[in-house]
């Protein structure tokens, strides 16, 4: 029988790490003047086997994206499946058009649970306990298995978006909303680390675990940033990633829900017991006596990390989600959540040659008062280590990256972060005490700017996404939590059906008499652009979202089409969970 795994028994940087490849797209061109008008994919998303523990191990089932890429060594187009998937390189201004195939034929080998608002490709009623155990759990649940990818970050139509009811199945079952599994991006956002995942309705936490992950990456041809920095050579992404494995390579994910007579098998959040990058479980990275710059994604379901190097160097962050910070940011440590990015550099100029030097993790989990980091396993990353090459210092960076603009609110919607409990712990969070079948409450017009005050009444943080939108952070601020939470309840006793979950949007009280002490400004590396925030229990956190193009432009896409947009937190237990709402942005 199949037994977890001891991560301990695994040995750390025995693995090279792997640097994705990148998709080769066909180049469009205008006909006359043989103008580049756009970069056309075509990527699979199917099931194999993939070596992620180290040589003796076994390997690992996996779903991962598949396409065409030029061979690194022999420079011939090859057609390459991985899973996280490779890169995009996309250009700012030139369109990329992706036609997305599901070719995942067999059953989902993680537990998909019916009693969630889910996919549910076969039409299947909501199962009543008692509940078989998994496996096999419903086979009707298992297969086929759906998909829909995003773009994580990307500013497109809702056509494009992932709506999650958008799901295809390799036999040709489709949502309800969808409309193609041909993506256009029109890629005019500044340049920056986007990255695509699938968001499937109450299966992300599944597709995203079994590999269905990539970077992609937009860059502006005209960058005046780029000359001060690390030569492509030295530019890495780094998708970083918790999982457990049982003795024979197989992925473990927990299969017993904390509630299982309601949910049989959703967990509150999933914790794996490694850390694999870029689809290699703790790898080493040999590197040169220079500076690299790292594009540093955190993929993981639930887990934060707050990064560190064993050494106690200082390392500089230039960018976050949407693009450039203002200015350079000196860290000693970067706390990211899941699906966070942040742009950093690291000089390893001054190490001597066979100087080894370690990434490594200090968050608790779940953040921020959860299990400490195990510093034997989770508490380490990856492994640097500096080789016998040219030592090349660093170039000193110009004193502004980015001009971050002053925008001027002109509504403000208050928020909620409100969790439910089961009779054996959390149930699912809950967006303002609404499920995600409510009627639309967040309808934003298109060219104004809000400012959204989200009140957190749980204990955790919670990484909040917003789809279509890059946005600013504005302040956090201590609040008195007890007294606005009884309020609110008190203030909703007539909205139906009087206690949370509420079947239309909730009145919220005004937050400013709740308020403790003074708001605090973001940190020097939160003042860039963002699509994903960390939103810290007993706390307000305000972000100021213009419905624009990031430059304050019209959209040059009418964002009212379509199924519309979603918000939701980002871990993704939570997300399939409820803890999710939709947004549709009025003309």
């Amino acid at each position: 029988m199949v037994q977890p795994l001891d991560p301990k028994r695994i040995p750390k940087f025995v693995n090279q790490l792997v640097i994705p490849p990148v998709y080769m797209p066909t180049i469009l061109r205008q006909p006359i003047s043989g103008e580049v008008i756009g970069h056309a994919y075509k990527i699979e998303a199917s099931e194999f086997q993939q070596q992620i523990l180290p040589p003796g191990f076994g390997t690992t089932k996996v779903f991962g994206y598949s396409g065409m890429i030029q061979d690194p060594y022999t420079g011939r187009a090859v057609y390459y499946k991985s899973a996280p998937g490779s890169t995009f390189e996309a250009i700012r201004g030139i369109p990329v058009h992706v036609q997305w195939i599901n070719n995942i034929t067999g059953p989902h080998f993680l537990p998909v649970d019916p009693t969630l608002d889910w996919a549910n490709p076969n039409s299947m009623s909501v199962p009543l306990p008692p509940f078989p155990s998994f496996p096999p759990g419903f086979p009707l649940a298992q297969q086929p298995v759906p998909i829909v990818p995003h773009l994580h970050g990307g500013e497109h139509p809702s056509y494009f978006d992932d709506y999650p009811d958008a799901w295809f199945t390799a036999d040709g079952r489709t949502g309800m909303a969808f409309i193609t599994n041909t993506y256009t991006f029109p890629n005019v956002q500044q340049p920056t680390a986007l990255w695509y995942h699938d968001h499937t309705m109450g299966m992300t936490r599944l597709n995203n675990y079994a590999g269905l992950t990539g970077f992609y990456l937009l860059r502006d041809m005209n960058d005046p940033i780029v000359p001060f920095l690390p030569s492509r050579e030295n530019e890495i992404p780094l998708n970083i990633q918790d999982r457990s494995f049982n003795t024979d390579g197989s992925l473990f994910y927990d299969h017993m829900g904390a509630n299982p007579s309601i949910h049989p098998y959703v967990v509150p959040e999933f914790f794996g017991n490694t850390i694999m990058v870029n689809g290699k479980v703790w790898p080493n990275l040999n590197v040169k006596p220079q500076q690299y710059r790292f594009r540093v994604l955190n993929g993981s379901n639930a887990r934060f990390y707050r990064l560190q190097l064993s050494n106690k160097q200082k390392f500089i962050q230039i960018g976050t989600d949407g693009g450039y910070l203002p200015q350079a940011v000196e860290l000693s440590s970067l706390l990211i959540s899941p699906a966070e990015r942040a742009d950093i550099l690291i000089d390893f100029s001054t190490l001597a040659p066979g100087t080894t030097v370690i990434l490594t993790n200090t968050a608790n989990a779940p953040f921020p008062d959860g299990t400490p980091a195990d510093p034997q396993t989770v508490g380490q990353i990856m492994q640097f280590t500096v080789i016998n090459e040219t030592v090349l210092p660093p170039k000193k960076l110009p004193p502004v990256l980015n001009s971050i603009p002053q925008l001027k609110p002109t509504k403000t919607r208050t928020l909620t972060l409100f969790e439910l409990e089961g009779p054996n712990g959390p149930l699912k969070v809950t967006l303002d005490g609404q499920l995600w079948g409510n009627p639309v409450s967040e309808l934003p017009q298109a060219g104004t700017t809000e400012d959204w005050q989200v009140v957190n009444l749980t204990d955790d943080t919670h990484p909040i996404h917003l789809h279509l939108v890059q946005f600013l952070l504005v302040s956090r601020q201590k609040f008195h939590s007890d007294a606005y939470l009884k309020d609110w309840m008190q203030l909703n006793q007539t909205t139906p059906p009087s206690t949370p979950p509420y079947f239309v949007k909730p009145k919220t009280p005004p937050i400013d008499a709740y308020l403790q002490g003074q708001p605090i400004a973001p940190p020097l590396n939160e003042k860039g652009w963002k699509d994903t925030i960390q939103m810290n229990a007993g706390e307000v956190t305000t972000i100021r979202v213009r419905f624009t193009s990031q430059d304050g432009s019209p959209f040059p896409f009418d964002p009212s089409l379509g199924p519309g947009y979603v918000w939701h937190c980002h871990m993704l237990e939570h997300e399939d969970n409820e803890m999710m709402r939709p947004l549709k942005v009025l003309p």
